[in-house]
């Protein structure tokens, strides 16, 4: 018995061709989670053979926009392609509610106008919003996630994940440094996803706003150190800021090697990784 995750896109905010905005796919227990909703979300959805109508939750771990410029596409696909009425559940840190407002309001020309051509389309794009607090999410008796807090001021707040499901457990974290509510979540997982920075690289960028990213992003060598400290099995490097240079991934490896004993993985569009008894 598994849980398999697919990296849907590992890419920055600056846009890249080769790489989708962050987002990934977790299966287990026969459930389908999506976790962040980036640029080009729904086209890697596809391309890892799930479609929205297919989910059975998104999850949110902050609402910085590259995380969430995409969810519309989730929610609009979801509800055109749905048969019945089948609301969506989301969970997000707090002020996920007022987001989903403001989307819903920014579609609302777009509801009306597919309300009226479609009759049998008689119901609004519906979300479940569950603003979570640190702890359990979902227990459906195979499959438990867990939420924690995690450290990405001044956005206030993140969230991390934990899935467990047949004896293992995968953490997918997205912005944030090093903290206490990380290394609890990630206390014996199997595998470690998480958001990475060079800070080598970002500092030589002649521009103070990109380097204001230094601050408040887990570098390679944070993210193996926590890797590290909670008994992690693998330690998946994901979200690289600055867009890894074509041939480069040997480099970031080579730098969470010096703190992390385990395997580390560098993340790439659509690489799946998979935890298993077998």
């Amino acid at each position: 018995m598994a849980i398999e995750v697919v990296l849907l896109g590992t890419g920055n905010p600056l846009p890249d061709a080769g790489r989708a905005g962050a987002a990934s796919l977790v299966r287990a227990g026969g459930k389908t989670f999506l976790v962040d909703a980036g640029r080009g979300v729904c086209m890697r959805l596809v391309a890892a053979g799930v479609l929205p109508v297919m989910l059975d939750a998104v999850l949110l771990t902050h609402l910085h926009s590259d995380h969430i410029c995409d969810l519309n596409d989730v929610l609009t696909t979801q509800w055109v392609m749905s048969p019945t009425t089948r609301p969506l559940p989301l969970f997000g840190p707090e002020g996920t509610a007022a987001v989903v407002d403001g989307m819903m309001a920014m579609l609302g020309p777009d509801i009306s106008y597919r309300r009226a051509h479609h009759d049998d389309l008689e119901w609004d794009p519906q979300f479940e919003v569950t603003e979570a607090a640190p702890g359990v999410l979902f227990d459906d008796g195979a499959v438990r996630i867990t939420a924690a807090r995690t450290d990405h001021r001044p956005v206030d707040a993140t969230l991390a994940f934990r899935f467990d499901y047949d004896g293992h457990a995968v953490v997918l974290a997205g912005d944030t440094l090093p903290c206490a509510g990380l290394d609890e979540l990630c206390a014996g997982a199997d595998t470690y996803v998480q958001t990475v920075l060079r800070d080598d690289l970002v500092s030589l960028v002649p521009m103070q706003r990109f380097r204001d990213t230094i601050d408040y992003h887990s570098t390679v060598e944070q993210a193996a150190a926590t890797a590290a400290r909670a008994g992690v099995g693998t330690l998946v490097l994901t979200h690289q800021i600055p867009t890894p240079a074509p041939g480069s991934s040997d480099e970031w490896i080579a730098l969470a090697r010096r703190h992390f004993d385990g395997r580390v993985v560098f993340g790439e569009d659509l690489l799946q990784i998979t935890t298993s008894s077998d």
